[in-house]
This record gives structure tokens, sequence and C-alpha cells, in this order.
């Protein structure tokens, strides 16, 4: 089923949380490399990572097929999805 573009939002939104959970993680356990993480820190912080990485994935591969399917530039596609979820240029 092709994605609405409330759904694109809704998706960009995911991994925007997403994001902003791995980026608290680094923050609060500090540079690896000048405190070396426990194990489960680092688990921690990679799952965080690949549900970053992985919503990211998905809402790009979902811009794309929505552009397509709308017959409008990816980039336009992007930047109204951008706007939409409060990004300013």
């Amino acid at each position: 089923m092709d994605p609405t573009f409330e759904e694109l939002v809704e998706m960009q939104r995911a991994a925007e949380a997403a994001h902003t959970q791995a980026e608290q993680l680094r923050d609060q356990y500090g540079p690896p490399t000048l405190h070396p993480w426990s194990e489960q820190q680092t688990q921690t912080y990679e799952t965080a990572w690949r549900a970053w990485r992985d919503l990211t994935r998905d809402v790009q591969s979902a811009v794309t097929e929505y552009a397509k399917n709308q017959g409008e530039a990816r980039q336009d596609t992007e930047a109204r999805l951008k706007k939409a979820v409060g990004h300013h240029k």
C-alpha cells in the first residue's frame, strides 16, 4: 500500500525521536574512548542507533515511493515533509 503524506510525517517524527534517543544515550554515557561503556550501555546504544538507522531508511524509501506515485520531484516531497514536521531552512 502506498504511504500517505500523513504517514510520511508520522514516520519522519518517529525517526527523529529515535535519533534524539540515540543522542541522549551518547550524551549520558559520554565518549566511549574516554569512559569505556559497559556491555549493557553498548548494547543499549547500538539498539537505539539501529532503530534510528532503520526508521530513517524506511522513511527515505517511503518518500521516494510517495514522490514517484504523486508525480512529484523527490526533493519537493522532502521539502514539504520537513516543513510539515517543523524544520526550517
